[in-house]
């Protein structure tokens, strides 16, 4: 028979948070907030504008949800690439090894969830420019 995994005390557990409240919590562009752990996993919000840089994330996949706005993922890989539009309640998983490059020229918030300690400018990317927080995100406010 296997052990059961032990839980925390009630009192113990994080409190709930607003959306509204930790988007209005920050104004950085580019440079994700952790939102809640869920067990090896992280949830990110950010506020997003321009480019991102290209990079990959060789070991996890990366989620993308867009709370509003609309952001554009470019992907490329084996001689190909192309674009993926996702607007405001769209999401889309980059798979591991892919190389891509988020940007949203109007600006956007979105929702993002990867493996905790994943940076944000992947293992390998193009050189990073000063609009854009290489992190492996920060608490929120």
């Amino acid at each position: 028979m296997s052990e059961q995994p032990q839980h925390s005390a009630p009192e113990t557990a994080p409190a709930p948070v607003r959306l509204a409240d930790a988007l209005a919590g920050f104004d950085q562009l580019w440079s994700p907030r952790v939102l809640a752990r869920v067990n090896d996993h992280e949830v990110r919000i950010a506020k997003v504008g321009g480019d991102h840089v290209w990079h990959v994330h060789e070991a996890t996949d990366e989620f993308f949800l867009v709370l509003s706005g609309e952001l554009r993922i470019g992907l490329r890989g084996g001689g190909a690439e192309r674009t993926v539009v996702l607007g405001e309640g769209a999401s889309f998983v980059v798979p591991r090894g892919v190389e891509h490059r988020p940007s949203s020229p109007e600006g956007a918030a979105i929702m993002m969830v990867e493996a905790a300690g994943t940076l944000s400018v992947g293992d390998r990317h193009e050189e990073v420019p000063d609009h854009v927080d290489a992190t492996t995100g920060h608490p929120l406010a």
